[in-house]
């Protein structure tokens, strides 16, 4: 939460009010120290955010705490504590705040430039493809500041302060804004050199002929390979007899490379490989859609200028596989 976000607001409404009406601002008042001492559990970080002293944030919670008429924090002579109560504040709060920050942001970005720190977290499997591309991004917006992660765990936005979450499938929390930024298509591929010792695939039920390269996801499951079957609108779902099995998307490729077997990945982490004639896909008449890869982020900031030009670059380095295809097949 970015530092004296309610200063200039209850400064505007203060002088525009009526003597009458200010009282309606104290809605604001103690709020901001509030969030700080319960996210930070310590009234001492909280005054170094905010730049005040820890007498001035004590007194402003306690203010906020007569206001409501509950108590919001537990104090002892070492931590800080949320009541039941301050629990329930303090969702409602960064709701608020999250709101008040979307604004500031919307109203205040310059000439539509992004700009700033941007938090964001991916699955591992598309980190080679959009690191791979990452400077025409940065080029294109040189205020950038871009932090990146790689996991596939559910992420806390606001507590985790996230600004973006890019994932394949569907993600559980429904509180979330998303855009599908691709539909990532199942490729079939294997070496030339495997192919050479082995000879042509034809159709997928061959495969229990070959050795299969697998993918066991952050749950150990082990992803079963999916076929397109003319005639039936359900995909065909094959279980092969695995040689290799791994927990590492790009290993899994660069085992297929070395000639090791046959591997199914989704299409945008073998552009290059095929390209460059170090793969080949094979079965591609019986390739079938994948899941959708979602851009998600807090309601309200995905018109942010840098979370916007982050989600519109991804969908042009996952979705360059589709157009490829495209050309492909004029």
């Amino acid at each position: 939460m970015e530092i004296g976000l309610f200063d200039g607001l209850y400064n505007a409404l203060h002088g525009q009010l009526s003597d009458e009406r200010r009282f309606t601002v104290a809605l604001f008042s103690g709020v901001e120290s509030f969030v700080h001492t319960a996210e930070k559990r310590s009234f001492r970080a909280a005054a170094v955010d905010l730049g005040v002293s820890p007498t001035a944030i004590s007194k402003a919670v306690a203010g906020l705490e007569a206001e409501l008429g509950v108590r919001l924090l537990n104090r002892t002579t070492r931590s800080v504590s949320l009541t039941s109560e301050g629990e329930v504040y303090l969702r409602h709060c960064r709701e608020a705040v999250d709101r008040l920050q979307a604004g500031r942001d919307y109203v205040t970005r310059s000439a539509q430039v992004a700009q700033g720190k941007l938090k964001v977290s991916m699955s591992f499997v598309l980190g080679r493809p959009v690191i791979g591309a990452l400077h025409r991004l940065l080029d294109r917006y040189p205020r950038v500041e871009l932090h990146v992660t790689f996991s596939d765990r559910a992420v806390d936005l606001v507590a985790e302060e996230v600004d973006v979450v890019v994932r394949i499938g569907d993600l559980a929390d429904s509180t979330l804004v998303g855009r599908r930024v691709c539909t990532p298509r199942w490729v079939t591929v294997a070496a030339p050199s495997y192919l050479a010792r082995t000879g042509e695939l034809r159709d997928w039920t061959e495969l229990s002929e070959h050795a299969c390269l697998q993918f066991a996801g952050p749950a150990g499951a082990v992803i079963r390979w999916t076929f397109a079957a003319q005639g039936r609108r359900a995909p065909r779902v094959f279980r092969p007899q695995r040689r290799v099995l791994l927990d590492h998307g790009d290993l899994l490729v660069d085992a297929a490379v070395a000639g090791l077997g046959v591997c199914q990945v989704f299409d945008f982490m073998v552009q290059e490989h095929l390209r460059r004639g170090e793969l080949v896909e094979v079965l591609r008449h019986q390739s079938a859609p994948g899941p959708g890869v979602h851009a998600l982020c807090l309601p309200g900031r995905q018109e942010v200028p840098k979370i916007r030009a982050f989600t519109q670059f991804v969908a042009e380095v996952l979705g360059s596989a589709d157009g490829e295809r495209a050309r492909r097949g004029r």
